[in-house]
């Protein structure tokens, strides 16, 4: 495989668009609580590419959502899809589709269209298993920022998926060490 084949122009164009790409605002409502927030960094330790995610929810739903990558183009293909199309999404969507993500990098398994269009622009990653971390690291780091916010709704009995991410604090709150979510 050459690396034409890896980094197609859609990939390309993907990390380009960078739609996510920042930091969610602040809450600007004096006096009412902010939509629960959860965020999450997941690293690569073989590479060095990290992927923060930040999410509020309204109805146990992503209501927004902001990233920010320090990695490879894949990594900021993979992000910039999960900042086009995870509004809306509730955890077991998000889990489904980490899973078709997984299954279309290790088995070859086509990705379903929804509820997450677009995954099939990662497909050339499976010849290089090497990279395909690459790709998972934002829907990793998703679920667990998701997990995080309903934490912070008071939402229970979601699924643990195993990931090993850490929380990050709310950039709104007033503590300086992002050791908790709020």
């Amino acid at each position: 495989m050459t690396p034409d084949d890896l980094y197609q122009q859609a990939l390309v164009r993907l990390a380009r668009e960078a739609a996510g790409a920042g930091r969610l605002e602040a809450p600007g409502v004096a006096g009412s609580r902010p939509a629960p927030y959860g965020a999450a960094t997941v690293d690569n330790p073989l590479c060095g590419d990290r992927v923060t995610v930040e999410v509020r929810v309204e109805g146990g739903r992503v209501a927004a959502l902001a990233h920010r990558v320090r990695g490879c183009l894949l990594c900021e293909a993979a992000a910039s899809l999960l900042g086009r199309g995870a509004s809306g999404l509730g955890e077991a969507e998000v889990e489904a589709v980490r899973r078709a993500v997984v299954a279309l990098l290790r088995e070859g398994t086509p990705p379903p269209a929804a509820p997450l269009p677009g995954l099939e622009v990662f497909a050339p990653v499976r010849a290089v298993p090497s990279r395909q971390t690459c790709v998972l690291l934002p829907f990793e780091a998703l679920a667990a920022a998701l997990r995080s916010a309903l934490q912070d709704a008071g939402l229970t009995g979601h699924q643990d998926a195993g990931l090993t991410a850490r929380p990050e604090a709310d950039p709104a709150a007033s503590t300086s060490t992002p050791t908790t979510a709020r």
